[in-house]
């Protein structure tokens, strides 16, 4: 995936900013549904947009809740923009930072890395905190194909709920389908449990529960309390399971996964569940960013109204 530089996000064009937020007449308001909707702004990464037009945006569209990229928020700060400003801005248009998505080498071996990496998610939490943000995502990245046990990985993922203690924010574990240590729902669980703490919850994500093979039945025999946040997306029949990668996820509904079965079972286990679309797919990078952002809502929100029915 491509990211935006900091010279991409100080000279982007007042036309392309416009054509972000431009609002078209109709706009729809999120679903009365309990669920709380939210923008992945990953799904608009390939437009290259600053962090507050990705912002205005997701209100535009009417979502509830965004989950920045901690890069975006560190980039904003780097390039001289008032974070507290945001926050505020945030707020005033009525959204709420359910989550952040962040990358930090916490899980990783070699001492020095792992050690460099809690430092990383230390100032990532800061980051996402002066924005408002609740919650940030703890994945296995930079592992590699390495071999850590998964005791090994419940004593670091406890010392970064520690650190989230410290911080006042909420590290959820994330497990990714094609990770060598972390790709099942049922060891992220695990991990979770064993790591004895009062905070520790799983970020799922519909397209890793079917790339890493966890299957969806799981998710009825999970709480609200270890599922909070959900990655909202659907994947089509082909490529097969071992094949399909990120870029061919599309907006719910729009391929096979099973989201009567599944939307129905998180009802009853977690019905305040934050609902967060996440979409790699460049296809949707060719119309304009409030169509790709209100397209994903109503596929989101459609998907749970026939569940319903």
């Amino acid at each position: 995936m491509i990211k935006p530089s900091r010279r991409d996000v100080l000279g982007v064009s007042g036309a392309v900013f416009a054509a972000a937020i431009a609002e078209p007449a109709g706009a729809a308001p999120a679903a009365g549904d309990g669920f709380c909707y939210c923008l992945n702004t990953a799904t608009l990464s390939g437009y290259r947009l600053p962090l507050p037009a990705q912002i205005e945006t997701a209100a535009k569209a009417g979502y509830q809740a965004i989950e920045p990229w901690v890069s975006d928020i560190h980039e904003y700060g780097a390039s001289g923009g008032s974070l507290a400003d945001l926050r505020k801005r945030i707020g005033d248009l009525g959204l709420t930072v359910e989550s952040g998505i962040a990358f930090p080498e916490w899980i990783v071996n070699d001492p020095a890395r792992s050690a460099k990496g809690m430092e990383q998610a230390r100032r990532d939490m800061d980051a996402l905190l002066r924005i408002g943000g609740k919650r940030i995502a703890m994945p296995p990245a930079g592992a590699g194909a390495e071999a850590i046990p998964l005791p090994r990985i419940t004593e670091r993922y406890r010392a970064v709920l520690e650190v989230g203690d410290q911080m006042g924010i909420t590290p959820e574990l994330e497990f990714w389908g094609m990770s060598a240590q972390l790709s099942r729902l049922s060891q992220a669980v695990d991990i979770a449990i064993e790591a004895a703490h009062p905070k520790a919850c799983v970020l799922a994500d519909v397209f890793h529960l079917y790339k890493g093979g966890s299957g969806f039945s799981g998710l009825r025999l999970v709480s609200g309390q270890a599922i909070q946040v959900l990655h909202m997306n659907d994947y089509p029949a082909t490529p097969p399971r071992e094949a399909v990668r990120d870029s061919d996820r599309v907006y719910p509904g729009d391929g096979v996964a099973p989201f009567h079965q599944m939307v129905a079972d998180l009802r009853r286990v977690a019905p305040r569940l934050v609902l967060s679309l996440e979409l790699f797919n460049a296809a949707y990078w060719k119309g304009a960013p409030l169509e790709t952002a209100r397209t994903g809502l109503a596929r989101m929100q459609s998907v749970v109204r026939e569940a319903a029915g």
